[in-house]
C-alpha cells in the first residue's frame, strides 16, 4: 500500500512530464512502424517521390495535431460557446488576451507529438531521402549536367543503393541532411521550451512553493469533479427512471443553475490579491455576484473602448 501511495504522489508531482514522455515514446513506435513496414518510396518520377516523402513527414504530423487538440479538455473550454449569438458580444480586451494566451499554451502542449513524430522521422532520413531525390535542388546538387539517365537513377536511388555511388555519395549526403535538420527541430523545441518556461517563472506572480500547491489543488480538483460528476449524474439518471417506470413525482436534486454553470466554465487568471486557485474556487468565495460584477466591468470597459 505505501508503494501504491508514493507511486501516485511521483505521479501527480510529474504528471506532465510522464504524459508528455508517454506521448513521445508511443508517437516514436508508431513511427518506427509505418518507416519499416508501411513505407515504400515509389521510385517512378520526382514528382511522386516528393509528394509521397512529404505525406509521410507532414500528414501524421498534422493529424497528431489535430488528435491533440480534439483530446485536449481545455480546448474544448476554450470553445464552448464563443459562436453563440448570446456570448459573442461579451468580448473585451482583457478577456480576448486572456483566450489568445490560453489557445498558445493549448497549443504548446499538443504540439508535443507532432514534433516528436517530425524529429523522428527526419533523424531515420527514410522520408526526407525520397522527398528530397525528387526535388529540383537534389538534381541541381546532384546533376548539375542536366543529364537525363543523372536525373533517372537520382529517383530510383532510395530504391537502389547501388546508384547511390555513381551520384557522389546522393544518398549518404540525403540522409545526413535529414539528420542534421532532426536535431535542429530537436533543439529548436528543446530551447523555445527552456525560454518559454524561464518567461513564465519570471513573469509569476506566485512564489515556487505557492505554484507547486497550485498544480496539486488543480489535479486534485479535476479529479474529484469527474467523481463529482459520475456520483451526481448516477443520482439523477436512476431518480428519472426510477420516475419513469414507476409513475411517481421526481424528487428535488440540488443542482447548479445555467449561471452557475456558465460562469465556472470561465477562464481562470490568478490574482495576487485574491488567491483563487480556480474558477470553481472565485466561485464558491465570492459566489455568482462578484464574477457577474466583475463580467458587467469587463464589458462596461470594452464598451467605452469602441466610443470614440
Amino acid at each position: 500500500m505505501n508503494v501504491l501511495q508514493k507511486a501516485a504522489k511521483f505521479y501527480t508531482q510529474h504528471q506532465n512530464v510522464l504524459g508528455y514522455s508517454i506521448v513521445s515514446l508511443v508517437t516514436v513506435g508508431v513511427e518506427q512502424i509505418f518507416s519499416s513496414v508501411v513505407f515504400q518510396c515509389p521510385c517512378n518520377s520526382a514528382s511522386e517521390n516528393m509528394l509521397y516523402g512529404l505525406s509521410y513527414l507532414l500528414a501524421p504530423a498534422f493529424i497528431l495535431l489535430l488528435l491533440g487538440f480534439m483530446a485536449n479538455t481545455e480546448m474544448w473550454l476554450l470553445l464552448t460557446g464563443k459562436c453563440s449569438q448570446e456570448k459573442h458580444c461579451q468580448c473585451s480586451y482583457g478577456t480576448t488576451c486572456n483566450y489568445l494566451r490560453q489557445l498558445l499554451q493549448v497549443t504548446a502542449k499538443v504540439s508535443v507529438a507532432p514534433l516528436t513524430w517530425i524529429a523522428v522521422a527526419l533523424l531515420g532520413a527514410n522520408y526526407y531521402e525520397c522527398a528530397a531525390s525528387g526535388s529540383s535542388l537534389a538534381v541541381y546538387y546532384f546533376c548539375k549536367e542536366k543529364t537525363t539517365d543523372c536525373q533517372r537513377n537520382l529517383t530510383k536511388m532510395p530504391c537502389d543503393k547501388k546508384l547511390s555511388g555513381e551520384i557522389a555519395n546522393g544518398r549518404l549526403t540525403l540522409q545526413a541532411q535529414s539528420q542534421i535538420l532532426g536535431w535542429c527541430v530537436i533543439v529548436t523545441t528543446a530551447l523555445l521550451s527552456l525560454l518559454t518556461t524561464c518567461c513564465a517563472s519570471c513573469q509569476s506572480k506566485v512564489s515556487h512553493l505557492q505554484q507547486m500547491f497550485w498544480r496539486v489543488y488543480e489535479g486534485t480538483e479535476k479529479e474529484q469533479l469527474e467523481q463529482i460528476f459520475q456520483l451526481y449524474a448516477t443520482k439523477l439518471s436512476e431518480r428519472n427512471l426510477k420516475c419513469f417506470f414507476e409513475n411517481k413525482e421526481p424528487e428535488p436534486i440540488s443542482l447548479p443553475d445555467f449561471q452557475a454553470w456558465e460562469d465556472a466554465s470561465q477562464l481562470h487568471s490568478f490574482s495576487s490579491s485574491k488567491q483563487h486557485y480556480s474558477t470553481i474556487h472565485r466561485l464558491v468565495e465570492e459566489g455568482h455576484k462578484g464574477i457577474s460584477e466583475e463580467r458587467e466591468t469587463m464589458l462596461d470597459l470594452a464598451d467605452r473602448r469602441e466610443i470614440p
